[in-house]
């Protein structure tokens, strides 16, 4: 996650960065997707960024998403929290959930 997150980073300021996402942008994120419903009631900020990235990871391992399209979602909105949301709902829409 954290990867691609400087990729698009990098890709929108046009120079190289090495920066991590926070895990309190990736736990905003997972709510504004609506994706906490999913979840047990009772989880640490750090748990939801866990969440999101497993669920990016599932979606990578089952070819359901590639590098490059999650660097573009992320990366065409300048603010974090609605790219990541952004990227999040993608999957969800491509994710089966029982």
């Amino acid at each position: 996650m954290n990867f691609a997150y400087s990729l698009a980073l990098s890709g929108r300021m046009r120079k190289p960065l090495g920066v991590k996402v926070k895990g309190t942008i990736l736990a905003h994120a997972l709510r504004k997707a609506g994706l906490r419903e999913y979840l047990p009631s009772r989880m640490t900020v750090h748990a939801l960024a866990d969440a999101a990235e497993a669920m990016l990871v599932y979606a990578w391992l089952q070819d359901l998403c590639t590098l490059e399209e999650t660097v573009k979602i992320i990366g065409e909105n300048e603010d974090p929290v609605k790219g990541l949301a952004q990227l999040l709902v993608t999957l969800k829409k491509r994710i089966t959930f029982s």
